[in-house]
Order: structure tokens, then sequence, then C-alpha cells
């Protein structure tokens, strides 16, 4: 009896609900989807009721699945920087605005005007972005202030979550870290960044620690699910720290690569340590700090090639790309089909192919693609390492840093993985061996392991996916002849951002007139 636990994963499209054994095997998985909506350019939104229904849904099917006294906790993974506002009775005001959405540039450069663009970096750990809720939040405060001093509370998807499963305004730093509105040094908000978004200190859930318990189950929500009434309800994190966790990635020498739509990578760091090459993250652990990566345009730059060209498939595609050279006979891919976060943090950014002639075939842009993809990767890669290892190094006074050693373990995971010319030029061009995990719901995982530490399966989170993350089932070596090439290619693609740059400024300001 309770030994099981739930691991909830609300992203973007649906709510999954995972039942776990303490061995992270997974038993039993529900998912319920919800529409997206985009009602004008830019704006991207989501009816939280929708989540909870779904999320009413799934725990529901699970609860059926495994029997409810198997259940011993549950935890949440979720989209990050979403949030909405809500009355004190819980009832959203607002549609949710997502990290998707697009609104608040505007409110990015007066907040970066008035804070002052690295200080906002360094307070929140996040290069100023559409991305983070503090600017959407700013655009709140601007075109309907009324609604946002009358609202009783900001919560993001686990605040949400909480405050409908426990009637407990509570949220994880962890979860609330995205927003932008903590200060991620100290795991607080910050006073000065929930001032100028325009919110009041007491609209803010209290921060707990991910992994602590943040209440137990509600009586009528228990009825309505199947669950017991008082079922921990233990703070998680947001997807892509979780999915970290899931991944077994947790402490030094690790880092995640997840190759879905997007491609987001990670990697621990002891200390805190701000960059423009990265975002820095409050880690799903509650120890230390992730340092985390995004390129916007992954997978899905590669089904615009297979759409674009007209092909039949990727797969037919990467099978005509593998008798293609190293270097793709000249091609340069800058894949920036929806912008740039880190490094550069553009959004007038745009992706550019350079080196075209009249030779080229589709299955020369193909490669180019995947090379650019990987290209961009390691140069993040190398980033966010480097940073890690100096500040490991200055807090433990060591001699030797990472840095020009050899470089950290990569474990890979996502749709991504089953490209293999893509994992083949990935491990040649990072010049390290990957190794593919066979996790598909890591987040859920990752939740799932904050879930059994926090009920005492084990002493802490670490151990935890220590013990519940499966091994690795597969590895991808680097090919030698590949590298110094690749290498050589790597230094050109460096300079290919700022060649372009000035251009697609120009471009978008034709475009506006």
């Amino acid at each position: 009896m309770d030994d099981v636990v739930i691991g909830i994963d609300a992203s973007t499209t649906a709510v999954k609900a995972i039942a776990f054994t303490r061995d992270g095997k997974e038993l039993f998985q529900a998912r319920e989807a919800y529409p997206l909506s985009n009602p004008r350019p830019g704006h991207f939104e989501q009816d939280a009721e929708h989540w909870w229904i779904a999320l009413l849904g799934a725990l529901k099917q699970v609860t059926e699945a495994v029997g409810a006294a198997q259940v011993a906790a549950i935890a949440i993974a979720h989209q990050r920087e979403t949030f909405t506002l809500i009355d004190h009775a819980g009832k959203p005001l607002i549609p949710a605005i997502l990290w998707l959405d697009e609104r608040a540039r505007p409110q990015v450069a007066r907040l970066s005007a008035e804070l002052g663009r690295e200080t906002i970096r360094d307070w929140s750990g996040k290069p100023p972005d559409p991305t983070p809720a503090l600017y959407a939040i700013a655009w709140l405060a601007e075109h309907q202030p009324q609604t946002l001093d009358d609202a009783a509370a900001l919560v993001d998807v686990h605040g949400f979550f909480v405050h409908r499963l426990t009637e407990r305004l509570v949220t994880s730093t962890a979860s609330a870290d995205p927003l932008g509105l903590l200060d991620v040094k100290n795991g607080t908000w910050h006073p000065e960044l929930v001032e100028a978004a325009g919110l009041r200190p007491d609209q803010l859930p209290r921060l707990v620690a991910p992994g602590a318990i943040c209440g137990g189950l509600g009586e009528s929500v228990a009825r309505l699910i199947g669950l017991k009434a008082g079922t921990p309800v233990v703070a998680g994190a947001g997807d892509g720290q979780a999915m970290g966790l899931g991944m077994g990635v947790y402490g030094d020498g690790k880092n995640y690569l997840s190759l879905g739509s997007g491609i987001v990578s990670g990697c621990y760091s002891r200390g805190i340590t701000t960059s423009d090459a990265f975002r820095t993250l409050v880690s799903p652990t509650g120890s230390g700090f992730m340092l985390e990566t995004v390129l916007r345009s992954g997978m899905q730059l590669v089904d615009w090639i297979v759409r674009t060209t007209g092909s039949p498939s990727a797969a037919a595609l990467e099978k005509a790309a593998v008798d293609v050279a190293a270097g793709s006979e000249g091609l340069l891919v800058m894949p920036y089909w929806a912008g740039v976060m880190s490094p550069y943090w553009d959004g007038a950014a745009r992706g550019a192919i350079v080196g075209l002639s009249l030779d080229h075939e589709p299955k020369h842009l193909f490669r180019a693609v995947l090379e650019g993809i990987a290209f961009e990767q390691a140069i993040a890669s190398e980033a966010m390492e480097t940073q890690a290892a100096e500040t490991r190094a200055a807090e433990t006074q060591a001699a030797e840093t990472q840095a020009g050693g050899k470089p950290a373990a990569m474990i890979a995971a996502g749709g991504g993985t089953n490209c293999a010319l893509l994992m083949r030029i990935m491990a040649s061009v990072l010049e390290r061996p990957l190794s593919v995990s066979p996790v598909n719901e890591a987040a859920a995982l990752g939740a799932a392991m904050l879930a059994a530490s926090a009920i005492g399966w084990f002493a802490s989170p670490e151990t935890a996916a220590e013990a519940m993350a499966a091994p690795p089932t597969r590895h991808v070596d680097p090919v030698d002849g590949l590298v110094s090439g690749y290498r050589a290619r790597k230094a050109i693609y460096r300079d290919l951002y700022q060649a372009t740059r000035e251009t697609h400024v120009r471009l978008g300001e034709v475009g506006q007139v």
C-alpha cells in the first residue's frame, strides 16, 4: 500500500498524470488536452479552468487504474512563465497569458531602460525577454490596471493547481522562478521587480522549496477524483528543471539535452552565476542552480524543411543526407527561424542559409540544418559549462576546473534522438559521447521524484533521482573523422549572427512601413 506517487506534467497542450513506483517504473498514464487561443498576433492565452478540468480528469483516470490506497503523494511540473490572476475564491479573472506570448516587447524595452538590463538579469537570473511573466504583468498594469489591482493573487500553473487542490496559496520557488519576479540568489520575491511589474506583495503566493509538502488534498476535490483526503500535494518545479531531474541530472558533471520542437539544455551549478549566454534557474532539488539554454527552432525546423522541400518524410531526407559530406558542400544554416533567446536575446533575428549554389539539393539543406542546430548547441554548452566550472572552482578554491578538460556527460532525450544522423553530428560537434535516456515523460518523473523524497521514500531529491532515473539505453560517440572539420566550421558559424544582425533589423523596419 502507498507505494505509488503521481507526477503531473501540465504542458502547453495537455495535462499528463502518471503513476510511478519506487523504482521509477511507469504504471499508468492519463492525458487530457486543452485548447490554445491566439486571439491577436503575438497573443497566446488559455482558460485556466480548462487546465483544472483536464487535471481532474487525468487524476481520476489514474486513481481508478491504480487504486486510491496505492497513491502516497502528488507533485506538479508545468509549463513555465505562464500565469493568471485569481479572485479570493480562486476564480480566474483573465485568460492565462502563456510563455509563448509576445505582446510585452515594449515593456521589455521600458523596464530594461528603467532598471538596467544587466540589473534585471542579475536579480532574476533571466536576461530581459518577453518570455518571463514580469513583462506581461507590466503590460496588464498599463492596459488592464483595474483588473490587476482587483486580483487577490497572481499564480503560475503550479500555484493555481495547489490552491485548487489544497485551498492554500502556495507555490514552489522552482515554479515561480521563471516568472522573472524572484530574487534567484535568495529564493524570495524581489521587491523591486514586484513593484516594477505593478503588483503588491500581498498578491503573491507563499514560497516553499521544491520537495516541500504544500498541503493535503481537500475533501471535496478528493471525492471528485477518488483519492484520499489529505493526500500530500508536494511542491514541484517548472517543466524544464523537472525534466532535467527526471533524466538524472542533479549535480556536478552532468548536462541534459532535450531535442524536441525547441531544444533545451541545462547543467547544474553549485553557486549563483548569471550571463546573457544562459538563464539561471532555481534547481529542482532546492540545492544550487540550473543553467539553461533554449533554441526555439529545434525539431520543428526539421519539419519545416520537410514541408518546404516537398519531401515525403524526415526519414527519407535523412537517408539521402547520410551520403552528403560533412559541411553540406559549403552550406551553413543559422537556425533562428523563431528568433533567438540565449545568447543574443534578439526577437528580430531570423534564420539564415549561407552558401547556396545550383548544385545543392534538399538533402544538403537537411544536413546543414542539423549541423546548424549542433553548432548552436555546442556554443551554448561551452558557455554554460565554463561558467559552472568557474563558479565551482571559486567556491571550492580548487586549482583545476572542468573548463579545458573532459567535457561533462550529456544525457539526451526527446524526438530528435530518433534521428541517427543528428545524434552523430551532435556528438561530433560537441566532442563528447551522448547517452540517450529511455524516459519519455521526464518532467512528470522529475515531479514524482520530488514527491517520493517528500514522503520519506528517499533521503533527498538527489537520492530519489539516483534510484528512479532509468539508465541510458544507448550511447552515441563522436565520429573521429568529423571532429576537426566541424571545429573549423563552428568557428565560422560563431560569426554568422553578427554578420546578419543589422540586416534582419533593417528588414524588420521595412516590414513595418
